[in-house]
């Protein structure tokens, strides 16, 4: 029985850890080594750091939260079940029993078939958040894969930025007037749809049109959705979203006693800031619920 099963090891579940191990409590992280962060070619918007790439702060957080004494392994959560007054999950290594326990299982961004990709992801020309890394586009060459309704808002978003933004189609989408209106006008390209899309050697982006045309691009960002990882809590009864974000309260609970939740599980805000400050929230009131435990 471990105080605090935390389920994910990205920046929501190492904090969480961090904070957790320092508090002089028992917690076990159980990790299936597939963050998100990890896809982070280099960030440039996380406060202290001008420019870390996303495996180096993993590496980091992983061994700040074992030398204060959490303990980490690698394993996939299958189930989660409520036991008495905690909980038991169930791993590819066993069972374990929880007094509490934090989902930070994070989310799967969805990415067309896009052709000279390194096999674990990481390519400065492939990117997912505008929010993140946007200002690194100023003034480049920005493609946006997907619907006309949701790849309209990525490529608004990166006309802050640049005006050199082409919208490449999954969809035909003839029907959404309004939403070509407001691209046009801000002079975003609706390139048509895509047929094959390739990264050089360079890391430079090729996107070829469905009509033969042929685009070279700096930067290209996916605006497919995303798969939340929220299914076991859900399967618990925990109340969610439409898209399957967790709803919680002020300290991070989830609708299930007991049960947290940090993280891009959580919300559509997914920043290193916001899941840093989800675990710490979570955490203290973790730390706060269980019994005294003086030294």
């Amino acid at each position: 029985m471990v105080d605090c099963l935390v389920i994910g090891a990205g920046p929501a579940g190492l904090l969480a850890a961090i904070y957790l191990a320092r508090y002089r409590r028992a917690v076990l992280v159980i990790d299936a080594g597939d963050s998100r962060a990890s896809k982070i070619p280099e960030t440039h918007n996380y406060p202290g750091f001008f420019g870390i790439g996303g495996l180096e702060l993993l590496r980091r957080l992983r061994a700040q939260a074992v030398q204060y004494g959490a303990q980490l392994v690698t394993g996939r959560v299958t189930a989660l079940q409520k036991s008495g007054d905690g909980f038991v999950a169930l791993y590819s290594e066993g069972e374990v029993s929880a007094r509490f326990v934090l989902l930070a299982s994070g989310l799967i961004d969805r990415s067309p078939v896009i052709e000279g990709v390194p096999d674990n992801g990481l390519s400065t020309a492939i990117r997912y958040c505008p929010i993140c890394d946007g200002y690194e586009a100023v003034d480049r060459r920005v493609g946006i894969v997907g619907s006309l309704k949701d790849g309209a808002k990525k490529a608004l978003f990166l006309r802050t930025y640049t005006r050199k933004v082409s919208l490449f189609l999954t969809e035909a989408a003839d029907e959404d007037v309004s939403s070509r209106q407001m691209l046009t006008e801000e002079g975003v390209i609706i390139a048509g749809l895509v047929r094959e899309i390739r990264v050089g050697p360079q890391s430079t982006v090729t996107a070829e049109t469905q009509s033969g045309d042929r685009y070279e691009l700096d930067v290209l960002y996916p605006a497919l959705g995303s798969l939340v990882r929220s299914e076991l809590a859900i399967d618990l009864g925990a109340a969610c979203t439409k898209g399957g974000t967790l709803l919680v309260d002020d300290h991070q609970r989830t609708t299930v006693q007991g049960l947290y939740a940090a993280g891009d599980v959580v919300t559509d805000l997914h920043q290193l800031s916001v899941a840093f400050g989800h675990a710490a929230i979570a955490a203290t009131d973790i730390h706060n619920r269980l019994p005294a435990n003086p030294c």
